[in-house]
């Protein structure tokens, strides 16, 4: 059953890649906290009721639902509906994105560890390289900002490759990933005036303290 759901989660990865649509970008970080929601209940099944009880909470509320409730905020707010005025970087992030998911099955062929869930670890890899090709391809902040949320679900998939043995790995990354993004959704609101607009990290240079 998890399979699917691991699959299905590296689809959403290469979407983001292609998608030029803002409300598309908050509709595939809900639903990879839906399916990381689901993955958490499959795979860490065996851990402590109250640990899983707390990781599914997480997952559900703060990924599945806080989190794209909140970019569909900024989305409002700003008025911002595409990541660029042409179709230009479609092409190229779709070819690293694919280039990412080459690198990341040859990395993960390679590596020979019981302890680890080779399956998890590879797609929490991509994820990390997904994340740092939005940041890189992208010019708008609110694309880093996506970013930097693909960046922190592959952290979590990375803790559920070992997370059945070392369940406290997982609560630690949980706290870290709800700090980091409380932290990165705040300065957004508070520090990128309205009238941006097109908040392109170029204009960041005239946002004043």
């Amino acid at each position: 059953m998890i399979l699917p759901l691991i699959i299905l989660y590296v689809v959403t990865l290469v979407y983001l890649a292609i998608t030029e649509r803002f409300r598309t970008f908050a509709s595939l970080i809900g639903l990879q906290g839906w399916l990381l929601f689901a993955v958490a209940l499959v795979r860490l099944h065996a851990i402590n009721p109250a640990e899983l009880a707390f990781i599914c909470l997480e997952t559900l509320l703060f990924k599945g639902i806080l989190v794209p409730g909140l970019l569909f905020a900024v989305i409002r707010r700003t008025k911002i509906n595409r990541v660029s005025r042409s179709g230009s970087t479609q092409s190229g992030s779709l070819l690293l994105s694919l280039v990412a998911l080459a690198v990341s099955a040859s990395v993960t062929y390679y590596i020979a560890d019981t302890t680890i869930d080779l399956v998890f670890f590879g797609v929490a890899f991509y994820s990390l390289l997904s994340g740092l090709i939005l940041i890189v391809m992208r010019r708008r902040i609110f694309s880093h900002m996506v970013g930097f949320l693909v960046i922190e679900n592959g952290v979590f998939l990375f803790s559920t490759a070992i997370g059945v043995e070392m369940p406290l790995l997982i609560n630690f990354a949980i706290l870290l990933d709800i700090l980091i993004s409380v932290l990165m959704l705040g300065i957004f609101f508070t520090k990128i005036d309205g009238k941006l607009h097109a908040d392109d990290a170029d204009s960041l240079t005239n946002v004043k303290d």
